[in-house]
């Protein structure tokens, strides 16, 4: 039985870092260190380890190494304390002989990682992990995540940390109430976390939780905010509902590769080898190589030109945009690419036009060449149709994520408006 007077010499010898104290108390009596039990059953090392005595620490283990597996009256192992109070040093001498204390959980069911992440003791954190990353992925109580505390106890570094390490698998992990961390970042208002999860594509997936509210719902119930606060997050989260395109640019982007190629190389084929062929000698009329349609047809042979100098100018535009991976920068550069494609699609068929109506016979007295813009007219029509109909189709499903994103439509232009008006009349008229 340690005497009370010996007992109050270890315990200040531990929590000063007097280490002379401390081994002539072991020297006199060597079963010290083995028996002395503090408050809360707690050994030396509990004690250093709460004041940051890594001296202590180092001596007390050349003694009794087991007291590192020890685990105090609410389950805190030395390591615990050491995390909570964020001594990396004694951390890592603590792991050095007792390695699995990092997988042991005290009273509140947290591992030494959960304790680093809601303290936000980055670099423990770190060496926690190089221990092994499945520490991260230990459950807690309600289902929360390792993700859950850092935000909860806003600790934003310890969080991007954690998903830097072990990327976004986590991210749309939800408690028992169907919660992500975004959900409890706005209803915690923290606008920097938002920030950091939307802006850099953390969330993959949106979720409600077990209400069926979206973040941006929990965010218009939420009573924290102030009007600006309010405009910032609510402009944040309305990222969240536009499609992604992240999926869609490299589908639409590769098709446009090709197309915009083929159209370069049909220009270009059409200018070098234009209908008609070109003249093999000189004469007095022409040289060798002149297009033969620029003397039997000079204007069309112009129109000619014009329509593939467009498309080989404008496809080779298309062809700069994407090979230089600028829409995936910016969805204006994605659009230029777009109308570029266009506007080479429509100079091709003005192209095909003016060859067919050079090289193109009449049948029955009448220039099959009339026929033939008929039809070129008509596939104009249907393209401007087409796209026509891709726009108000974009808008109407942008109009139905505002809808189910409870969203404020009178501040959108006079002309989204009325297409918002027309396309309610249509969903609710009678069958």
């Amino acid at each position: 039985m340690v005497s009370e007077v010996v007992e109050k010499k270890l315990y200040d010898a531990a929590s000063k870092g007097d280490v002379a104290i401390l081994v002539r108390l072991v020297e006199e009596d060597p079963y010290l260190v083995h028996g002395v039990s503090f408050p809360f059953s707690r050994n030396l090392l509990h004690v250093a380890a709460m004041h940051g005595q890594a001296s202590i620490v180092e001596e007390v283990v050349k003694y009794n190494p087991r007291l590192a597996r020890i685990s105090d009256s609410q389950k805190s192992s030395p390591l615990h304390i050491a995390v909570e109070e964020g001594h990396l040093e004694i951390c890592q001498k603590l792991l050095s002989v007792a390695p699995e204390a990092c997988w042991w959980r005290d009273c509140h069911d947290m591992n030494p990682l959960h304790i680093a992440a809601i303290k936000g003791h980055v670099e423990i954190m770190e060496h926690l992990l190089e221990e092994s990353h499945l520490l991260a992925m230990e459950g807690l109580p309600r289902k929360e995540t390792v993700l859950h505390l850092c935000v909860k106890h806003g600790q934003l570094g310890a969080l991007k940390v954690l998903i830097d390490r072990l990327g976004a698998e986590l991210v749309d992990a939800d408690d028992e109430n169907g919660e992500t961390i975004l959900h409890m970042a706005v209803r915690s208002n923290q606008l920097e976390t938002i920030q950091y999860l939307v802006d850099n594509k953390k969330i993959k997936r949106r979720t409600r939780n077990i209400r069926g509210h979206t973040p941006l719902q929990v965010l218009n119930e939420s009573p924290r905010y102030t009007a600006t606060r309010y405009s910032e997050v609510r402009k944040l989260l309305l990222k969240l509902l536009r499609p992604s395109l992240d999926k869609i640019l490299p589908k639409w982007t590769n098709t446009m590769m090709v197309v915009v190629i083929l159209i370069a190389t049909m220009a270009f084929q059409n200018s070098i080898n234009p209908p008609g062929g070109i003249w093999q000698e000189d004469t007095s009329s022409h040289k060798a190589g002149d297009a033969v349609i620029a003397h039997t047809h000079p204007h069309i042979y112009r129109y000619l030109v014009h329509a593939n100098t467009v498309a080989f100018i404008s496809s080779f535009l298309a062809i700069l945009l994407i090979t230089t991976e600028a829409p995936s920068v910016n969805i204006c550069f994605w659009r230029m690419a777009v109308y570029a494609m266009a506007v080479s699609m429509m100079a091709i068929t003005l192209s095909y036009a003016a060859s067919t109506m050079v090289t193109a016979p009449n049948i029955k007295n009448k220039p099959i060449h009339l026929i033939t813009i008929i039809f070129i007219l008509a596939c104009l029509v249907a393209f401007v149709l087409m796209f026509l109909f891709l726009h108000l189709l974009s808008h109407y499903f942008n109009w139905k994520a505002k809808i189910r994103s409870q969203e404020d439509l009178t501040t959108d232009p006079l002309y989204k408006r009325i297409l918002y008006w027309i396309y309610q009349h249509f969903e609710t008229r009678d069958v």
